[in-house]
């Protein structure tokens, strides 16, 4: 007499979505970063596979709680299910982790943001309207970003500040070189984030009695939360500008010292007028 060893219908059920869980964060992700489609379908197609990750998980706990009971067959088929959902589950705790962790915002800036202006475009244009975070709440979470003065020049440091951007890859999207040592300048520029969301940054550079001033503001196109992202871009880029000077005035030691005129000769005195 044979006995018959069933496989377990949940093993089953849990293989087959953990199949699909994959593919649903991967494929919306590429075409998002690709500009395929906008953020609000990106969104959506996301709650989608969070769904189908969310019952694999309970299929693939169901199936391993009924094998341990049954004896049935499916255990490789019911911890597949288990760990490509766990998997597939972290992109998702991470953002629920950073969501707590972080006030809701979208809009981070270290000046008025009408002194630190967006470059306008389609993408600028149907933009959602931006949540800006208190100045406790900005104070509390990001003390780093703030504005920063350096003893050089305007110029001088709209081309550390150039440097910096070029190497991070941004989009650059518009610069104003300062035309002279006290006057303004700004750089724009878009950056891409790894699921393909669009944030813009702006740089803005400014004379100063003490030598150059710079503020920075960072905000993103679409969303209700950026996840602490753009809080996080301008403390990081805030603090290489300062790495950067600081190696640059290290090793020149003159390059942000002020030009001192030479002492007049006793031949260049002023003249006294006859009879005085």
């Amino acid at each position: 007499m044979r006995i018959l060893i069933r496989t377990s219908k949940w093993a089953i059920r849990a293989r087959r979505l953990a199949s699909l869980s994959l593919p649903l964060i991967v494929i919306p992700v590429l075409l998002h970063r690709q500009g395929l489609i906008e953020s609000n379908t990106f969104h959506v197609m996301l709650w989608v596979a969070f769904a189908v990750v969310v019952a694999t998980l309970a299929c693939a706990l169901i199936a391993l709680v009924r094998l341990w009971f049954t004896g049935d067959r499916g255990w490789d088929r019911a911890i597949v299910g288990l760990v490509a959902g766990l998997v597939c589950l972290a992109p998702f705790a991470w953002a629920g982790a950073m969501a707590s962790r972080y006030p809701a915002a979208t809009d981070i800036a270290t000046a008025d943001r009408q002194r630190l202006p967006l470059v306008l475009d389609g993408a600028t244009a149907t933009m959602s309207p931006p949540l800006v975070p208190n100045a406790a709440a900005l104070e509390a979470t990001f003390p780093n970003a703030k504005t920063r003065t350096y003893p050089l020049t305007a110029q001088q440091v709209f081309d550390v500040a150039m440097r910096l951007v070029e190497d991070r890859g941004w989009d650059l999207q518009a610069q104003t070189r300062p035309p002279a040592p006290g006057a303004e300048g700004r750089i724009n520029a878009r950056v891409t984030t790894l699921f393909g969301w669009r944030d813009d940054v702006v740089i803005a550079l400014a004379g100063d009695p003490e030598g150059a001033r710079v503020d920075m503001r960072s905000a993103s196109l679409a969303g209700r939360h950026d996840l602490g992202a753009n809080g996080q871009r301008v403390e990081e880029f805030l603090g290489a500008m300062d790495a950067e000077v600081t190696a640059l005035l290290r090793d020149n030691p003159n390059i942000g010292q002020p030009i001192i005129e030479p002492p007049a000769e006793a031949g260049d005195a002023e003249e006294v007028a006859p009879g005085q």
